[in-house]
């Protein structure tokens, strides 16, 4: 299936359910509460219609584009709209450049010419291939396209929103970049493919949080926005934000992956909560008689029993691979609420 085809398919599943809809209420013998949702109905369809034409005018202008050229790859610059962090794993990338060595560049990527720089080049899409060619050492391949600001920025959601990788602090920041850069509110959610309240959500976020702490956070794959909304809230009146600074400067945290840096992060402000709200006791939690589990600020420790230390051990070192995998499937579900 074409990547034109999928996006016009997906956003024809909407128009179709919406025209389910509209069918379903305009038989009402009551037309006045009927006409309004059918008006809203119609609003819709349209609303979606628009972007699907957009986006499939902007996906056919990047494949037909002008000529392809050949340029070095310091003549190209990422897009000015940045949509991606720095990834936890390199090793993805170093697999995809070994791929592309052994394969060679199969796809042109896109660029248009830099509105400020006449023998530059801006990235429409294809930053990967573009970084994986520069570490190579080889020319790329491009296809020159005519991409105002706003025609680059939908593009580029367009494709994030083929490959749906972004994370949710990533998309945050993509719409934090489009709005800083003067984009129109409906082309920054054309780009998204989000509407006003999840346009609101990523404000909170992003006027909340220093970008320099969101940085060095990092995308967080598996933090979805209900994690990021409660760690504005704790953070709300500014007063933490040191201590974000502190925890995420410890070099035990800069080894973390995102996801865990993140939870350091709510960790240690959400403790500095719970411990204004309650009488000082110990953070301990027994089980049985085989031991017991102390939750420090930034860590947590789990004692057994002499008897049954040799067992436990054993034991644990059993069951730790599942309950990773239950965890990060519970905070993935997180992530998608």
């Amino acid at each position: 299936m074409s990547r034109k085809k999928s996006i016009a398919s997906s956003f024809g599943n909407l128009t179709h359910n919406g025209d389910a809809a509209n069918r379903e209420t305009s038989p009402s013998p009551t037309p006045a509460p009927s006409r309004v949702a059918a008006g809203v109905i119609g609003a819709t369809q349209r609303s979606m219609t628009e972007i699907r034409e957009e986006r499939d005018r902007l996906l056919a202008e990047a494949e037909r584009g002008g000529q392809i050229i050949t340029l070095d790859p310091s003549d190209i610059d990422p897009s000015p709209f940045r949509d991606r962090l720095p990834d936890d794993d390199p090793r993805e990338f170093e697999r995809f450049k070994q791929a592309l060595q052994k394969e060679g560049q199969r796809t042109p990527i896109s660029v248009r010419r830099d509105p400020k720089s006449e023998h530059k080049y801006q990235i429409v899409f294809g930053h990967r291939r573009w970084r994986a060619l520069a570490d190579l050492g080889q020319k790329v391949e491009a296809r020159l396209g005519t991409f105002s600001d706003r025609d680059l920025v939908v593009a580029q959601g367009m494709e994030n929103a083929e490959r749906q990788d972004l994370s949710w602090i990533e998309r945050a920041l993509f719409c934090a970049e489009m709005e800083a850069a003067g984009i129109k509110p409906k082309d920054i959610k054309s780009a998204l493919g989000v509407d006003d309240a999840q346009m609101s959500k990523f404000r909170t976020v992003t006027r909340t949080l220093p970008k320099s702490i969101v940085e060095a956070i990092g995308r967080a794959p598996n933090i979805g926005r209900p994690r990021w909304l409660d760690l504005c809230a704790a953070v709300a009146d500014g007063t933490q934000l040191e201590d974000l600074d502190k925890t995420l400067s410890s070099d035990k945290v800069k080894k973390m992956t995102s996801d865990d840096r993140f939870m350091a992060c709510l960790g240690a402000i959400a403790g500095q909560g719970e411990a204004a709200s309650r009488p000082a006791r110990s953070a301990k939690t027994t089980f049985g008689d085989v031991g017991e589990v102390s939750f420090g600020k930034s860590d947590m420790r789990i004692r057994v029993a002499i008897q049954h230390a040799d067992q436990f051990r054993v034991f644990m070192a059993n069951e730790l691979p599942d309950l990773e995998k239950r965890f990060l499937e519970k905070l993935r579900a997180q992530s998608d609420e």
